[in-house]
């Protein structure tokens, strides 16, 4: 692991002690290093693995380092008797809240509420309370934000436009009062509580600073206000703080998350050592250079000179379309093209909504694809309903399960339910319990009887099981499938089951953060949809969206094909000139696509 790394990134890893920040261009090897740093810490540091804690921002990410880590300790021969904490700010905040629950009036059998639990909630008060002005999902983003940026009630009048702002804060507190008697955290709590508990507690927050003495952190730039208070204030005064990241990739700012901690961390900690990592490893130099040039023209930042020793490679297609349809058909034809010669081919688009017509064109083709970032599988109806049903006899409190099983069996059923995991041993499985609601409410004929698509919900339950009987104990399982991160992808396959694994991939450039792929087509990047519409009065907003544009570009490691129609995209004019191959549509020509070049 250490021989492979380059002298800069040996630099980050070997760092003795104190503040490090690691600027990490696309491409340049992040969670190589990052990894690298995490081992380095525990076989030749000495470090105690249960005194280092790594974060990430994804379950995948957390899972992959801990593989490499695991991997690296077994080839080199090594022992250890315990393995360092790592896992999402959320799982850590869960890990924490289950040992403190009690200063918060619940108890360590909480559930974790969902965006789906937490609107049930809102909904139930508003009706209680007859505020039908109210809508629930505005209401939800409010305490989202309240939560994230740490609002206290002062502020909130302060900062807060809306005219009812005594009314907004009253059920805010009537929802956080329902939360409590429901024994019961929504995501953001899991963050928001630990902070304040580490703020109003001297001796919490000590006891905690007194477990961890290094602290790794990955994505440090899509860090939010609650995140960032909650690592000051568990680093303490010890400053090992070592993070990772990189600020022309922060495009997350819808989930409250802002780059000038990223920006400000020499201010928070004078003597941190800075290692910038510039050399991309992934794209070619036509790449590398146009999407540089590209993130120059941001004003804030800091200046990266990245570069390359990969081939120069082909020019940057721009290609121009009559509209979406001629440009679904174009990108459709050139995956499949790539596809077929083994090539991993990315198709990005802005907003989920521009996957119809390339899902349309795929399907009428008969032409195989995957949807990354599709439904949710915790969302699905049959799951929730069977999770539901562990989370009562995990959390007799919680209302939101209760109310969902009332809603869809008969009240016979819910009781002979309760009474039955009630009978049930405290160290019973999530899999003995899900079997037995299975039995009791007759779940597979309920499938057969009202869906059509009963046989792929119900492989949808038995990947449940499945995935259960990995697990002893209810309370982790429970957790588990509470803290899947929004930022956690699903691949969902449209269409036949196919031998060929490179088929093309179909997601936002959110989701595609972290991705790389040999081809790249980049759907849509009109004036209005790259940068998007709601961006264009907002200085900062139209720079997160160019670096939206940057990570679009980056992904890419060979051939990078931007698309667009109607008016081009401004970012199309930030690319070098002598970078690009313009394509356009010539009518007259049975060929179709020239170079106009």
């Amino acid at each position: 692991m250490f021989r492979d790394l380059n002298e800069k990134q040996k630099e980050a890893v070997f760092w003795e002690g104190g503040p490090l920040l690691i600027v990490a261009g696309a491409g340049s090897g992040k969670t190589k290093t990052l990894t690298a740093r995490l081992a380095f810490l525990i076989t030749q540091k000495g470090v105690d693995p249960q005194k280092i804690l790594a974060i990430t921002f994804t379950n995948k990410a957390a899972e992959e380092m801990k593989s490499r880590v695991k991997n690296f300790i077994s080839k080199e021969k090594l022992k250890i008797n315990h393995f360092p904490f790592v896992g999402t700010f959320h799982s850590l905040g869960a890990k924490i809240l289950r040992e403190e629950a009690k200063l918060l009036k619940r108890t360590p059998n909480f559930s974790i509420f969902d965006d789906d639990d937490s609107l049930r909630l809102i909904k139930k008060i508003v009706k209680e309370k007859s505020l039908s002005s109210f809508y629930p999902a505005t209401l939800m983003k409010k305490f989202s934000w309240i939560k994230n940026e740490l609002v206290e009630e002062k502020r909130f009048f302060e900062e807060s436009e809306e005219e009812k702002k005594d009314l907004i804060w009253e059920i805010f507190q009537d929802y956080e009062l329902a939360l409590e008697r429901n024994n019961a955290f929504d995501f953001d709590d899991l963050i928001q509580k630990v902070v304040w508990l580490f703020k109003n507690s001297e001796e919490i927050r000590k006891k905690h600073q007194k477990r961890y003495h290094y602290i790794l952190v990955d994505e440090y730039q899509d860090i939010n206000s609650a995140q960032y208070w909650l690592l000051r204030l568990l680093v303490g005064e010890k400053g090992n703080l070592n993070v990772v990241g990189d600020d022309a990739q922060s495009i997350y700012s819808f989930r409250f998350s802002d780059f000038r901690n990223f920006l400000n961390f020499e201010h928070d900690w004078p003597q941190a050592k800075v290692v910038f990592l510039e050399q991309n490893y992934r794209s070619t130099k036509n790449i590398i250079e146009s999407s540089s040039v590209l993130i120059s023209k941001n004003t804030l930042g800091k200046k990266k000179n990245l570069w390359t020793e990969n081939e120069e490679g082909s020019l940057i297609k721009v290609v121009e379309h009559q509209d979406e349809f001629e440009e679904a058909n174009f990108i459709v034809e050139q995956a499949s093209y790539f596809a077929n010669q083994g090539k991993s081919v990315g198709i990005l688009f802005r907003t989920n909504a521009q996957s119809r017509p390339l899902e349309q064109l795929f399907l009428e083709a008969g032409k195989d694809y995957n949807l990354f970032g599709a439904f949710s599988f915790y969302e699905r109806k049959e799951i929730k309903d069977v999770v539901a049903g562990l989370r009562l006899a995990f959390n007799p409190n919680d209302e939101i399960s209760k109310e969902r099983l009332k809603t869809n069996f008969s009240q016979k059923i819910t009781l002979l339910w309760r009474e039955t995991f009630s009978s049930f041993k405290k160290e019973a499985s999530p899999l003995q319990l899900i079997e037995a609601f299975l039995e009791i409410t007759n779940y597979l004929e309920r499938l057969k009887k009202d869906y059509s698509n009963y046989q792929e919900r119900w492989e949808n339950i038995q990947e449940l099981i499945y995935f259960a009987s990995q697990f002893e104990s209810l309370a982790d399982f429970l957790e588990k499938v509470s803290l899947v991160s929004p930022l956690d992808l699903t691949w969902q396959r449209r269409k036949r089951k196919t031998k060929n694994p490179l088929v093309p991939s179909l997601m936002t450039i959110h989701l595609a953060k972290g991705l790389e792929f040999d081809v790249v087509l980049v759907a849509g990047v009109n004036e209005g949809i790259l940068p998007h519409q709601r961006s264009l009065f907002s200085l900062p907003d139209l720079e997160e969206e160019r670096r939206l544009m940057y990570v679009a570009m980056t992904r890419a490691r060979k051939e990078l094909f931007l698309n667009f129609y109607g008016t081009p995209s401004r970012f199309l004019y930030e690319i070098p000139p002598e970078k690009v191959e313009f394509w356009g549509r010539n009518l007259e020509d049975e060929e179709g696509w020239i170079d106009y070049n």
